[in-house]
C-alpha cells in the first residue's frame, strides 16, 4: 500500500510539473478544464536504469515527457558499436521524430540512463489534445522547431566545429550532462574516441 499511495503522489507531481511546463513553454494560461484534461491523457511510467521506452525495430507510438531522470537515444551498428543521437533531462521530451511520423519502425533505442519517471501519450491522444488545448499545440510545435535547429547545429558542427569546440559548446549548452552522463557517452553524442574527449577535458581543466 505504501508503494501504491507513493506511486499515487510522484504521478500527481509530474503531472503537475507538465502542466506548469506547457504553460511556460507556450506562455499561455491553462483552464483548470483543459488541466485535467491533460492530467487524465498523459500515462505515469518509471523507468527503471537501463530499461527501455523504444526499442529498435518497434514502432515509436507514444511521445515521452521526462519529468525525473535521464534517457537516451541511439543506434547500434553492425559491429555492436553505438552512436548516441541526443540525451533527454528533465522537463525535455523525447521519442522518435521519424518512426512517430512516417508510422516506420525505428532504427533506434530509447533508454534509461538512472531510474526514471516519464509521462507518455499515444500519437492519436497527443493529436486530439493538441485539437482541445491551444498551449499543447504551441508547445509542440516549439518542439518541432527546435528540433529542426539542433539538427542543423549538430550537422554544422560535425563538418565545421574541432572536437574541442564541440565539447565547449555542448557543456555551454547543457552544463548538467557532463556530471550525469558516463564520458563515453558523452564522447559517442559528440562523435568522438573516450581517449580524445579525455584529452580535450584536461586541456580545458589545466587551461582554467
Amino acid at each position: 500500500m505504501k508503494h501504491f499511495t507513493s506511486t499515487l503522489n510522484r504521478s500527481a507531481i509530474a503531472r503537475d510539473n507538465l502542466n506548469f511546463q506547457i504553460q511556460k513553454v507556450s506562455e499561455m494560461l491553462l483552464s483548470d478544464q483543459e488541466k485535467n484534461l491533460i492530467r487524465n491523457t498523459f500515462k505515469f511510467r518509471r523507468l527503471r536504469k537501463n530499461q527501455y521506452f523504444v526499442q529498435e525495430g518497434e514502432l515509436c507510438k507514444h511521445v515521452a515527457f521526462i519529468n525525473q531522470g535521464a534517457l537516451r537515444m541511439f543506434s547500434v551498428n553492425d559491429r555492436g558499436g553505438e552512436h548516441i543521437i541526443r540525451f533527454g533531462l528533465e522537463d525535455a521530451w523525447i521519442y522518435d521524430y521519424e518512426s512517430y511520423n512516417l508510422d516506420i519502425p525505428t532504427m533506434y533505442f530509447i533508454e534509461a540512463l538512472e531510474d526514471s519517471e516519464i509521462l507518455v501519450v499515444s500519437k492519436g491522444e497527443y493529436s486530439f489534445l493538441q485539437k482541445l488545448v491551444p498551449a499543447v499545440e504551441v508547445v509542440n510545435r516549439k518542439n518541432d522547431i527546435n528540433y529542426v535547429i539542433d539538427t542543423q547545429k549538430r550537422i554544422h558542427a560535425s563538418i565545421s566545429q574541432t572536437a574541442e569546440d564541440k565539447y565547449r559548446s555542448l557543456i555551454s549548452s547543457f552544463p548538467s550532462l557532463i556530471n550525469r552522463i558516463p564520458q563515453a557517452m558523452i564522447a559517442s553524442y559528440l562523435g568522438m574516441t573516450p581517449a580524445t574527449l579525455s584529452r580535450i577535458r584536461k586541456v580545458l581543466l589545466h587551461r582554467d
